[in-house]
């Protein structure tokens, strides 16, 4: 439990972190954008202004003008080009830029083509206006914009470098403030625990004196029958009380090892396709004297790595619960198979449906949804089986899940890992 409230903690930490962070640099990155974004087009609107040139074709000489040279990348280069109804160029204002005069004649080209007035072009690096005059002469200004693209992608390699730069930092500093947050919590939780564990240990012995002096008392032919009464119902309430006291101590147990610590579980190689088998004999007689059979499908050779007693009590709790629950001559359906590299344990049974809004709570301790779940003369118990199946699953790296409906009945399903080969 303490595991996955840090995991929330940091992460609910480091998602409004990266929120707050992505859109303060995305802000910035945009602003930046829009701001070169407007200079240029401004730019662009300013140069195609005035009136055309009308002049005769220039000869070859006058097209050197148009020749590329380096650009100055301290500015941003625009060309002014003035071109007759043919697409002729007529006049220019010689500013140099970076594409060839081959790639040049393309461009204007695909310009008088276009069906925009003005557009971008990233794979060239630049932006163009056009503008046609009452004689059909056109108007093209060219900006060159690769110092804005090198700008704005300098801007963005150095904002990803910040978000990863301070995501990295703010990972580490939600895990020291998640310890240190957590740490009441831990201390109440590790409290709790100490407190189930030495509780039902304290209660050990006194139950096990009233259950010692109850059997003397019923052995004893000279207690009159009203009085016997008394001493049968003593016996009755001091069995179901040593019974909870059990099943808390098991609890306590699973709580420890989920916690981290070591000693408590037993670990060795385990059978469990013939675990399961097992279960479903020793429950094969109580299925039967409710009127039920319980059909098997279970998978060979499906070895896992656990606790002996604990598996074993998980797989009784599983099918014991499908025993009480399932209407009179339904089958009660088990299964185990393989899944990858987990194994894969289903119970299922007809019975009362658990409302959507119970099953949530159904492994919670102490918890019964309606009156057919209460501890009663038939089923007994305290509502303490299925927190002890999720915490033997959760204690061996697995999961328990249940579902419940009119149509498939209700299903427990735990998923453990497989053993290593």
């Amino acid at each position: 439990m303490l595991k996955s409230l840090r995991r929330k903690f940091v992460v609910i930490i480091m998602t409004i972190v990266g929120i707050a962070l992505l859109s303060v640099l995305g802000s910035s990155y945009v602003s930046s954008w829009q701001t070169q974004h407007d200079l240029i087009t401004e730019a662009l609107e300013h140069k195609l202004g005035g009136e055309a040139l009308i002049m005769p074709p220039q000869d070859d000489s006058a097209q050197e003008k148009l020749r590329p040279i380096h650009q100055n990348r301290a500015n941003v280069l625009t060309l002014v080009i003035d071109l007759d109804p043919n697409g002729i160029v007529l006049s220019s204002n010689n500013v140099p830029i970076f594409v060839d005069s081959s790639t040049l004649s393309s461009m204007l080209v695909d310009i008088l083509a276009a069906n925009t007035d003005s557009a971008w072009d990233d794979s060239n690096h630049i932006a163009w206006m056009r503008r046609q005059y009452e004689s059909d002469a056109w108007r093209v200004v060219i900006a060159d914009t690769s110092t804005v693209d090198v700008s704005l992608q300098s801007l963005a390699v150095r904002d990803v470098c910040i978000f990863a730069v301070a995501m990295g930092v703010m990972l580490v500093l939600s895990m020291r403030l998640s310890t240190w947050a957590l740490r009441p919590v831990k201390t109440a939780w590790e409290q709790q625990r100490r407190f189930i564990a030495d509780a039902s240990h304290e209660l050990k012995t006194p139950l096990a004196v009233i259950i010692a002096n109850t059997q003397i008392l019923k052995s004893d032919e000279g207690i009159p029958e009203e009085s016997m009464r008394w001493v049968n119902s003593t016996a009755d309430e001091s069995e179901h009380m040593k019974n909870l006291v059990e099943e808390l101590l098991e609890l306590a147990r699973t709580d420890e090892t989920t916690a981290g610590a070591r000693g408590v579980m037993h670990t060795e190689h385990i059978d469990f396709s013939s675990m399961v088998e097992n279960a479903c004999l020793e429950f094969d007689a109580i299925a039967f004297e409710r009127g039920n059979t319980i059909e098997e499908s279970i998978d060979e050779d499906v070895f896992v790595e656990g606790d002996r007693e604990w598996l074993t009590r998980l797989c009784k709790i599983l099918v014991d619960n499908a025993c009480k629950y399932s209407y009179v001559g339904c089958p009660i359906h088990v299964s185990l198979r393989k899944e990858q590299r987990r194994c894969v344990l289903s119970v299922n049974n007809q019975g009362n449906v658990i409302d959507e809004q119970d099953l949530p709570h159904v492994f919670d301790r102490f918890y019964r949804t309606d009156k057919a779940r209460s501890r009663n003369e038939q089923t007994g118990g305290f509502g303490l089986g299925l927190a002890i199946a999720q915490g033997i699953c959760t204690s061996h790296a697995g999961t328990i899940a249940v579902t419940s409906t009119e149509a498939d009945g209700t299903t427990f399903t735990a998923t453990l890992p497989l053993a290593k080969s």
